[in-house]
């Protein structure tokens, strides 16, 4: 099978203008497997610089207009990656996180990193079945 790469309004120019090699979005198999996020505002594409807060709220956000866009959501969701630059915002960037799973927690990762040459503290990366796969 062939992978594809949706099409992610806003998000997909924002990177393109960066010029980063990477799709936002690979499904293939009934998966659907999203790149890593930074702190992305879904309407203008612009980074987000505040606190561990307002950038972990933008990094959800954008994971789930990823979602939405490649045929699936935050309900489908069986694996999270989050990387961050300071492992102290832990318990700060759960606080935010836990709002996005309405429906139980999928498994995750939490890994620190040294930084990213942009400015943003976070990325957050999943793996998700297609919705179109799930029986009824």
């Amino acid at each position: 099978m062939k992978p594809e790469h949706p099409a992610i309004p806003v998000l997909d120019a924002a990177l393109g203008k960066l010029g980063l090699p990477l799709s936002l979005a690979t499904k293939a198999n009934g998966m659907v497997f999203v790149s890593g996020l930074p702190p992305l505002d879904i309407d203008s594409g612009m980074l987000i610089t505040g606190t561990i807060e307002d950038q972990t709220a933008a990094c959800m956000r954008a994971l789930k207009h990823v979602l939405d866009h490649a045929g699936s959501s935050l309900d489908h969701v069986m694996m999270v990656r989050i990387y961050a630059t300071n492992c102290g915002q832990y318990d700060r960037i759960n606080k935010i996180y836990a709002t996005f799973f309405q429906s139980g927690y999928p498994s995750r990762t939490f890994v620190p990193v040294a930084g990213w040459p942009m400015p943003f503290d976070l990325e957050i990366e999943c793996v998700a079945i297609a919705a179109r796969d799930i029986p009824a």
